[in-house]
């Protein structure tokens, strides 16, 4: 095989398709690596809102209903 007008040999063309296919696999590595941070980001979101829905629905139910007409108390 004639490369750049150098003839390779079965060691040389050996060392290149090891060298690809290492490449290809920290490729394939990366993506998942990827893959699997764009999930977490998703489930911390997920989660991080369906927690905020639960405080604040907690907060409303804590709070005294609205005051009807005019003012109460022995002031008002």
């Amino acid at each position: 095989m004639t490369l750049f007008g150098r003839t390779l040999g079965a060691e040389e063309i050996a060392g290149l398709v090891f060298l690809l296919m290492t490449l290809v696999m920290w490729i394939v590595v990366w993506r998942r690596d990827r893959g699997a941070t764009r999930w977490f980001r998703g489930w911390e979101a997920d989660r991080r809102s369906r927690r905020e829905a639960e405080l604040s629905a907690e907060q409303d139910d804590r709070r005294p209903p609205p005051a009807s007409d005019g003012p109460r108390g022995p002031w008002g």
